[in-house]
């Protein structure tokens, strides 16, 4: 009898130099995934990958095709080892195209090529030092509308990440956020910090990055699903491939509804999950939201066999 299992991907702030090296050099079906990503931009991703500076990774235009391409070689060699067929996939922020492409309805190509214009039109939108993210722990969405709405006077600031386990991100203006950190606090937030980030992501002032977005999209195939998408827009199964590129612009400006997302798996009936890709934070999170269904994060050669536990 075939398991539901669902497959997680991480989003921006998951790289670090390193990544993927020991795949690409263990499977040749990595290395594979590496050749094709440098191709599809013209310039050595896998060097920046393997081999850093960080700096240079850390790069909005750069960690987000780095980290899509890092998580498809470690699904690619998944497959390869475990026979691994997802019911269901979903990724955050980021990790969605690298579900996407899990799921067949986006070619590697097409998401290297459309994440890395998505970072620049992201880091473009917004000039540094004009917008900031901040983490709320302890305080409810409801709570959290309210510190918003009572620190905006004027600007823009509103939930970014809903991503479970007491931890919100707001993203907005950065006078605004600073103002929200310190509402939350007075308020109770078991802790409020100011992230660093290079834009803030998930807000209205991503608005151009979004219509941007939209520019790039046109010309991207969209293929029908051979697993199903859990959006980070609707928190739930999106089973139409015309509305894909629509959900991908919105949710550029939209808050990322991860716990909704992650009860909604446990909801469908899905019995594990395999983080796949660099970091583990998408397990510690999902320890936190649904603590019965149980997350291994798969990012190189000796995590592989914790995945291959929970498929057995």
């Amino acid at each position: 009898m075939s398991r539901t299992i669902a497959l997680l991907f991480p989003g921006q702030g998951a790289q670090a130099a390193g990544m993927g090296k020991a795949l690409a050099q263990q499977f040749p079906v990595a290395a594979n995934v590496f050749a094709e990503a440098d191709a599809a931009l013209g310039f050595a991703l896998s060097y920046l990958c393997f081999e850093g500076p960080d700096d240079d990774l850390k790069l909005t235009t750069n960690a987000q095709p780095a980290i899509v391409a890092t998580s498809i070689a470690a699904l690619r060699v998944l497959e390869q080892e475990t026979g691994v067929k997802p019911t269901y996939v979903a990724g955050h922020s980021l990790g969605e195209y690298s579900a996407l492409v899990a799921a067949g309805v986006l070619t590697l190509a097409d998401a290297v090529h459309v994440v890395r214009e998505r970072g620049r039109l992201m880091q473009e939108a917004v000039p540094v030092g004009v917008g900031a993210m901040a983490a709320l722990f302890n305080l409810s969405s409801d709570e959290v509308a309210a510190v918003c709405a009572d620190a905006a006077q004027g600007e823009i600031v509103s939930p970014a990440n809903l991503n479970g386990g007491g931890q919100i991100v707001i993203a907005g203006h950065a006078s605004a956020v600073r103002r929200a950190v310190a509402i939350a606090k007075a308020r109770g937030a078991k802790r409020a910090i100011e992230l660093s980030v290079s834009a803030p992501f998930h807000c209205a002032l991503m608005n151009p990055a979004a219509e941007g977005l939209a520019k790039v999209l046109e010309s991207i195939t969209v293929h029908a699903p051979k697993a199903q998408v859990v959006a980070n827009v609707t928190a739930d199964v999106n089973p139409d491939p015309q509305r894909v590129k629509e959900l991908l612009v919105q949710q550029v400006t939209a808050p990322v509804r991860w716990e909704e997302s992650m009860q909604k798996l446990h909801a469908l009936g899905c019995v594990a999950t395999i983080e796949v890709g660099p970091g583990k934070v998408l397990a510690g999170l999902l320890k936190r939201i649904v603590p019965d269904l149980p997350c291994v994060s798969v990012s190189d050669p000796t995590t592989l066999g914790e995945a291959q536990g929970v498929l057995a």
